[in-house]
């Protein structure tokens, strides 16, 4: 069941940056145009998404044996233990915040505003969380 789960979180995670991408370029190239069902719909699908991903990435976390506390000089270690998990829910809120931001607003341009710029920051702290991981996890140099 672990390694499912991990494979399935795996794979999520590039759903979620195409959608992130798609609904951050929809919003920067929007201007002045309407603010569509097709807008609210990938806008509503990245935010199920990460979501998503938090659930079984908070699964993993709990059930994985990289998770180990005693061990926190480890930088391994200490990544999967506080730095991942943390960039993730940071992120994860400024997409929830920048989708209720957008729904609360009037205005078309407000609404592309929001998610643009929320979504932007979030997808900069996955990025980040994600070259970080690279420089401290053996697994990506195999």
């Amino acid at each position: 069941m672990y390694t499912g789960l991990v494979h399935t979180h795996s794979l999520l995670r590039y759903v979620v940056l195409i959608l992130i991408l798609v609904a951050i370029v929809q919003s920067l190239t929007a201007g002045s145009k309407p603010y569509t069902e097709g807008n609210r719909k990938i806008n509503l699908f990245t935010l199920i998404s990460a979501h998503i991903q938090l659930v079984l990435g908070l699964v993993l976390y709990f059930m994985s044996p990289s998770v180990d506390f005693s061990q926190m000089s480890n930088p391994v270690t200490r990544y999967w233990n506080v730095e991942h998990i943390s960039m993730m829910i940071i992120a994860i809120v400024l997409i929830t915040v920048g989708h209720s931001k957008s729904k609360k607003a009037v205005e078309a341009k407000a609404k592309h505003k929001a998610i643009g710029v929320f979504y932007s920051i979030a997808l900069l702290i996955i990025l980040a969380a994600i070259f970080t991981m690279k420089d401290r996890n053996p697994w990506w140099n195999m």
